[in-house]
């Protein structure tokens, strides 16, 4: 296996990773914004306020795009072992 054949396998898993991590990432992110707006306007600091959202968002996002996420991710693993033959 050459140096650019490694560097290209490492390009194509940072990137399959990141597309298959975002949406949760994302999504989250976001209720977490707005729920601390929400504390910042109401002053209201329960700890349980900011994650039980954002944990109900995690959960949401993985049962609405789980087998989006992983056919990606059986798909990269199905070319990988393709092209294990072809790496020597």
């Amino acid at each position: 296996m050459s140096a650019d054949q490694a560097l290209q396998l490492m390009e194509q898993l940072f990137w399959n990773s990141f597309l298959i991590a975002s949406p949760i990432l994302i999504a989250t992110l976001v209720i977490g914004v707005l729920i601390s707006i929400l504390q910042v306007v109401t002053q209201l600091q329960e700890m349980s306020l900011s994650y039980v959202p954002k944990l109900g968002m995690a959960v949401l996002i993985i049962v609405v795009l789980g087998s989006w996420m992983l056919g990606r991710l059986t798909g990269f693993a199905t070319e990988l072992f393709k092209s294990i033959a072809n790496l020597g």
